[in-house]
C-alpha cells in the first residue's frame, strides 16, 4: 500500500518566494532521484507574516522512504540551506497509509 509523507515548515513571508524556488531547484530533484516516489505536491499557504509550506509525497513503501530519509524515516530530512529560511526545524514528519484512491 502506498504511504503519504507530510512535512511542514514555516518561513518568513519575505523569504517565501525564494524558498519556493529553492525547493523546486534543490528538493524536487532530490526527491525525484529516489525509486519508489510516486507523486509529490509542494504546497504553500500565506498567513500574515509567515508562509506555511506543506510537502506531500506519495511513496510505494516505507523502504523507499528510508532510501530518501534514512533509517529513521519519521525524522525530518533537511538541507543545509534550510537554516537560511525556516523559522524552526520541526523534528518529525508524519506518515499515513493510503487505503483508498478515487
Amino acid at each position: 500500500m502506498p504511504i503519504m509523507r507530510l512535512w511542514h515548515g514555516r518561513v518568513p513571508i519575505e523569504k517565501a518566494d525564494e524558498y519556493e524556488k529553492f525547493l523546486i531547484e534543490r528538493a524536487v530533484p532530490d526527491y525525484g532521484s529516489v525509486d519508489g516516489l510516486l507523486k509529490l505536491y509542494f504546497t504553500r499557504k500565506d498567513e500574515g507574516d509567515v508562509a506555511h509550506f506543506l510537502l506531500v509525497t506519495i511513496w510505494d513503501s516505507m523502504e523507499s522512504i528510508k532510501k530518501f530519509a534514512g533509517e529513521n524515516p519519521e525524522i525530518a530530512k533537511y538541507y543545509p540551506e534550510d537554516d537560511d529560511f525556516l523559522l524552526e526545524k520541526e523534528k518529525y514528519v508524519q506518515h499515513y497509509r493510503i487505503f483508498y484512491e478515487g
